[in-house]
């Protein structure tokens, strides 16, 4: 497994990150074959959320890897904080009782990157920046990022906060393409010529903050996944036919694909089936083409100016 570093801090992982959103649906004896799996691969960076499954998914993790002091060594793990029901919460208080919470579930006295989830327009960074320092100081959190960000949010909060936000946990993947697309309609009146993010990718390069492509198989955002969808035979048909190329699954060349964007993007794969992870990490190596990445752009429907 390729390894990559994530935004400023030095900490090396691997380049494809396992997502455990869905981890609290499973059993404990499932879940370990998966982590176990995933370790095998060289997988080494694992994503939670203090709202996955109501907290569940942290839980489910921790017995099913039976954490300890030594098996914490061989890994990272990343968490979030900020949604709560019905409200995004960056208060102070609520950050620190949030990771102390995560830290119980998953059984470790610490977590290697947390990141806030979603944006709180009621953000006082100030407060952000309190609780911050509090959990660097104590080692309870060794990193911090954001999530579903954008340049000018992210810009508030460095006015505030000390330590370097490394991560941006963004939705991407061919067939959400928001991103890319207004920068190649540069110059046009397209309606994907529309900047919605304030250039985040350019922004992300400009400062070394890399970028995590949640839902890297969806298209939309919850409506559905685009591999093996008769709604999309253009896309499958052309990720096959590159798969075939070079030995891989459509799901690996489609990581592949964004793989390839010299930005250093790192996908964060939600799949809780063993067989299916170890299709995917074959991309973990593979560099497609130029030319083939904008075969695969183009066959999800995306137009060049």
């Amino acid at each position: 497994m390729k390894k990559m570093q994530l935004g400023t801090s030095g900490v090396e992982v691997s380049n494809i990150a396992l997502g455990c959103m869905n981890m609290g649906k499973e059993s404990v004896e499932k879940a370990e074959k998966t982590i176990r799996e995933a370790l095998e691969l060289g997988v080494d960076l694992f994503d939670h959320a203090d709202i996955y499954a109501g907290g569940l998914s942290e839980e489910v993790f921790a017995k099913a890897i039976n954490m300890n002091s030594s098996v914490r060594e061989r890994f990272k793990i990343q968490t979030k904080t900020g949604i709560r029901k019905g409200f995004y919460d960056f208060s102070k208080e609520h950050i620190l009782r949030s990771v102390e919470d995560s830290l119980r579930r998953l059984h470790t006295d610490h977590v290697d990157v947390l990141l806030l989830h979603r944006p709180d327009t009621l953000v006082e960074p100030e407060e952000v920046a309190e609780a911050f320092d509090k959990l660097y100081t104590s080692g309870k959190v060794k990193h911090f990022g954001v999530s579903n960000h954008n340049p000018m949010q992210i810009e508030l909060l460095n006015k505030y906060v000390e330590q370097d936000l490394i991560v941006n946990q963004l939705q991407f993947s061919v067939m959400h393409t928001g991103m890319i697309d207004k920068g190649l309609q540069v110059n046009t009146r397209h309606d994907n010529s529309l900047d919605r993010d304030g250039s985040v990718l350019d922004y992300s390069r400009l400062h070394d903050m890399t970028i995590q492509a949640w839902s890297p198989f969806r298209y939309g955002v919850f409506e559905g996944f685009f591999l093996d969808n008769e709604a999309f035979p253009e896309l499958n048909d052309k990720l096959q036919e590159i798969g075939d190329r070079y030995g891989v699954s459509k799901s690996a060349a489609a990581i592949a694909w964004i793989l390839r964007h010299p930005a250093g993007i790192q996908p964060i794969v939600g799949t809780m089936t063993p067989e299916r992870l170890k299709k995917i990490s074959a991309a973990s190596e593979l560099e497609i083409t130029r030319q083939e990445w904008y075969e695969i752009y183009r066959a999800a429907g995306n137009g060049l100016p």
